[in-house]
């Protein structure tokens, strides 16, 4: 009886410091590791909000399960906040399935939150079934709020895009502030890019000088998951090559002098690393305010890989060359440094 409870007693102490241990981790903690947070996630966008990163990625799973979104909060890169079903399929009419790659931006004091639903078809392509009517109708759908956690509302009652312009699927939308106060809206699946112009209260497009309201950019390569930030008056054009479904995955560049580009490929940032994870891609940049560091948001497929959609969201450090163009980002299990906005 005697040398149970001793044995009793050493297996609650170990218990006990463990969970001392995974408690004081929190705090302690000055690297994120990766993934940042539990859960498959994909097709990241971080941004800042105030003082707090946000990251609002794809819930993945099969088309007919992606119909929500939840977005991650933090103060420091290390601790993330989960903030669930800020929006779902049952808020918007006119969708039913494949509910992706969310973008979001700030303005006059509303959060407006595009997304890509329904994985909308049309006829001629293979993947068009006549018979099945669920993805026949969709596109890109605007959503707003009055603080970045929503809950969000659908702002149109339709898709803000849901025609196939220039050939490019109404997916993987980006919107970007210029200096002039322009908001360009970059966007396109099929390996087709289009640019335009929201209007003033993002309810359409304002149209370009010939009359169109899309003007295709597309570089050479590129598949899908456009984005764009502007740095010491360069900006950069970033978007995804390879196929989103295996280790060729990967993020290229090119950078110009205007937002409008034109827009030449430079050579691939981001990309498989066998050692650590595969296909890299799908990404966004978040720059910690006051400074000039500047950290790759993205997703990758652990090895070993449990399925199609098994993508985890990931932080790693971006760095520059002296004459502007971008260092390759290396991979890593570690993820970046606790940075809390506003410290020196």
């Amino acid at each position: 009886m005697k040398k149970r409870c001793i044995q009793l007693f050493f297996a609650c102490s170990a218990l006990w410091v463990c969970n001392l241990g995974f408690g004081q981790k929190g705090n302690t903690a000055s690297m994120s590791g990766n993934p940042i947070f539990e859960g498959w996630y994909a097709d990241p966008e971080g941004v800042v909000f105030g003082e707090e990163y946000w990251i609002y990625p794809t819930f993945s799973d099969d088309y007919d399960k992606q119909l929500h979104f939840d977005a991650f909060s933090s103060r420091d890169l290390i601790e993330w906040k989960k903030h669930e079903n800020i929006l779902d399929t049952t808020k918007i009419t006119w969708l039913r399935q494949a509910l992706w790659a969310p973008s979001i931006i700030e303005k006059d004091k509303k959060y407006y939150l595009f997304f890509g639903g329904n994985d909308i078809q049309r006829p001629g392509r293979s993947s068009y079934d006549p018979n099945n009517d669920i993805n026949h109708y969709g596109g890109i759908g605007v959503a707003v709020a009055d603080s970045p956690g929503g809950p969000f509302e659908d702002y149109l009652g339709k898709p803000l895009i849901s025609d196939f312009y220039n050939d490019a699927q109404p997916i993987d939308q980006f919107v970007f502030k210029d200096v002039d106060g322009t908001h360009y809206f970059f966007y396109g699946g099929w390996s087709h890019c289009n640019l335009g112009k929201l209007n003033d209260d993002f309810t359409g497009f304002v149209p370009w000088e010939d009359g169109s309201i899309f003007r295709e950019i597309t570089p050479e390569g590129y598949v899908e998951g456009p984005f764009m930030f502007l740095r010491k008056n360069i900006y950069y054009f970033m978007w995804s090559e390879g196929n989103w479904t295996d280790g060729s995955y990967r993020v290229v560049y090119a950078m110009a002098n205007k937002a409008t580009g034109p827009y030449k490929r430079i050579g691939t940032v981001l990309q498989s690393d066998e050692s650590v994870a595969t296909g890299a891609g799908h990404h966004s940049v978040i720059n910690v305010p006051g400074t000039d560091e500047w950290i790759m948001v993205y997703h990758r497929r652990p090895i070993p890989n449990e399925d199609r959609d098994h993508r985890v969201t990931c932080l790693d450090v971006m760095e520059f060359n002296e004459d502007g163009t971008i260092k390759p980002v290396k991979i890593t299990f570690e993820g970046v440094e606790k940075r809390t906005i506003g410290d020196k």
